[in-house]
């Protein structure tokens, strides 16, 4: 919208509303400065609608991503380097690595073989081998150890957590003999 001044030989002088450029009005009634019509409002700003934001939900990601994560979550669980995971599977640390890393996708049959070599199903292997957490507590409380020493736990304090955590995972790797 442009606002009329005074005319001057013939000619109307305008002022834009949106750049207050003073100017003659153009044959096109588009201002010099900001080419918006001197005739009408400038059309309101468009809105933009962003799509909404999706909570993820456990396996339903990218699946490349999750096999992705899976399988080195699961190759580091039990302890193996991409250099034994591949000895395993009888493949190159690269195509390991590549899986990893998202370069490359697996075909059937390297799934067959990864999940025997990380030594879980191949829907274990997909799903991210994750079992419930009820599950984990109800395993871990059948060990008499874990049930012996539950009472205890929530009064320890930082360093003797850690200590016995060190202490059980020392006798993990390496179990001492009994006399």
């Amino acid at each position: 919208m442009a606002t009329t001044l005074a005319p001057v030989d013939s000619r109307e002088v305008v002022r834009c509303d949106h750049c207050l450029l003073v100017q003659f009005r153009t044959n096109n009634n588009n201002c010099r400065r900001c080419h918006l019509s001197l005739d009408k409002e400038p059309d309101p700003e468009p809105i933009v609608m962003t799509p909404p934001v999706m909570m993820p939900i456990p396996g339903m990601g990218r699946g490349h991503l999750n096999l992705a994560t899976s399988i080195r979550a699961m190759r580091l669980r039990i302890g193996l380097s991409q250099r034994q995971l591949a000895g395993r599977m009888a493949v190159p640390r690269t195509y390991v690595s590549k899986i990893e890393n998202e370069k490359a996708t697996p075909t059937l049959s390297s799934l067959e073989r990864l999940a025997r070599a990380l030594e879980v199903t191949v829907p274990e292997l997909l799903s991210g081998g994750e079992r419930s957490r009820q599950e984990e507590i109800a395993e871990l409380m059948k060990d008499s150890f874990v049930a012996e020493i539950l009472p205890f736990v929530s009064q320890l304090n930082g360093m003797q957590m850690s200590s016995i955590l060190t202490q059980v995972r020392d006798l993990t790797v390496r179990p001492r003999r009994t006399a």
